[in-house]
């Protein structure tokens, strides 16, 4: 290979986005606090390796966590060491990929969100009547290596780049000390893994929608698809010509989580078996709004979903705040807002007083707090709410719910 085409700056820069994003350690065992500690060393091996075609990928580890009730997902985790590698030629494919992609396109993209794919998809469901939901069957799992490495021709000149891709694709798999070889997928847990995604759906699906059918909408987060439509007979003929597609391209949709949806609203009154999806973490259905005019109207519209609901709620509850008698109103703050901010800015997006049982439920967790830690508001409640409202008055934004308007 030709000297200098990876620099040590592209390296260092690549550490610190691998470092910011956190994450475990690989099949090596070596953590980002143990790799910093050699850092200057360490970082100056790769990029040698990186520049004379040396470099040889670690298999990836794999590790299951818990999705949904009684299910379980599992992530490919390359090394640390991996991960830079990876994070330095994505650095350097993502600004010309994004030249191409889609603009309905938004999961894993830079200046795009999984907010504005709902506000997409919301808006678009005001427009049409009906809606395509897919899912793709274990995507990361089965996708292409030969489609998607013709896809990578297309797009990357540079040998030793392409090399590099097919080397982590071909990376085995090490699961329970037990190494499996891989003739497909990609890693869902690899900092390259969502930009291949990206590339191979943009032919797979993107382009092959643009073409087929130019004139509806549709809007994709990574292997999640919604496509709009006029009637549901019109979606019937896309949903058949979509599965071939996939299965051309050697993948499948979800046969339980693609359906078509009628986006009901208080003028749309047609009969239909699904009239809500999930997208998100978000359901869209049915609710109550209020007009421009503050008149009172049935929209179709996105919310918190039980499920995220759920989650949301065993995330709190695993916090056990009202045994917590040895911490303070301000360690309880500490510890919960980060999280709480998080559910705000995304869940309070849409719909946001579908969130308010949740939240009021935190503070009904602060007044247990209240009672269990101070023996004068032992058995009232209403005294521990009394309490609660002060510290409120005196600082409002001490919690990032009470912020958001649920106080006492």
């Amino acid at each position: 290979m030709r000297s200098q085409v990876i620099t040590k700056r592209m390296v260092f820069t690549a550490w610190k986005l691998v470092k910011k994003n956190q994450g475990g350690f690989g099949v090596d065992r070596i953590s980002l606090k143990e790799y910093e500690r050699d850092l200057k060393n360490n970082l100056y091996k790769l990029w040698i390796r990186l520049n004379s075609g040396s470099y040889h990928p670690l298999p990836v580890k794999v590790v299951a966590i818990p999705k949904g009730k009684d299910k379980i997902r599992k992530l490919g985790i390359p090394t640390v060491e991996d991960r830079i590698a990876q994070m330095v030629i994505k650095q350097c494919l993502e600004p010309r990929f994004e030249k191409v992609f889609h603009k309905d396109s938004y999961g894993y993209r830079p200046k795009r969100s999984a907010l504005g794919a709902i506000k997409s998809v919301r808006n678009n469901c005001w427009k049409y009547p009906w809606v395509l939901d897919m899912d793709i069957q274990g995507f990361f799992d089965t996708l292409d290596h030969k489609l998607l490495l013709k896809a990578i021709r297309r797009h990357v000149p540079e040998k030793w780049i392409r090399m590099y891709l097919n080397r982590w694709l071909e990376a085995p798999m090490q699961e329970l000390g037990i190494l499996k070889e891989r003739t497909k997928g990609t890693p869902q847990g690899g900092v390259i893994s969502p930009l291949l995604a990206n590339l191979y759906l943009h032919y797979t699906f993107d382009k092959w929608m643009e073409r087929e059918f130019p004139n509806l909408s549709f809007v994709r987060y990574a292997d999640d698809i919604i496509v709009h439509g006029i009637t549901k007979k019109q979606l019937d003929f896309v949903l058949l010509m979509v599965s071939k597609r996939m299965k051309s391209c050697g993948l499948r949709l979800h046969p339980e989580k693609t359906k078509i949806v009628y986006c009901q609203n208080g003028r749309r009154k047609e009969e239909a078996t699904h009239r809500s999806f999930k997208f998100l973490g978000y359901t869209f259905q049915p609710r109550m709004t209020r007009d421009t005019k503050g008149e009172y109207r049935v929209g179709f519209l996105p919310a918190v979903s039980i499920e995220s609901k759920r989650e949301l709620s065993n995330k709190l509850r695993r916090l056990r705040i009202p045994r917590r008698t040895r911490w303070t109103i301000y360690d309880i703050a500490k510890e919960v807002n980060p999280m709480l901010r998080g559910w705000i800015n995304y869940f309070g997006k849409f719909y946001p007083s579908a969130l308010n049982s949740l939240l009021f439920k935190l503070n009904w967790k602060l007044m247990r707090w209240v009672i269990n830690t101070f023996k004068r508001f032992k058995r009232s409640k209403k005294r521990a709410i009394r309490f609660l409202k002060l510290i409120y008055k005196q600082e409002p934004k001490l919690f990032a719910h009470w912020e958001f308007g649920i106080a006492f």
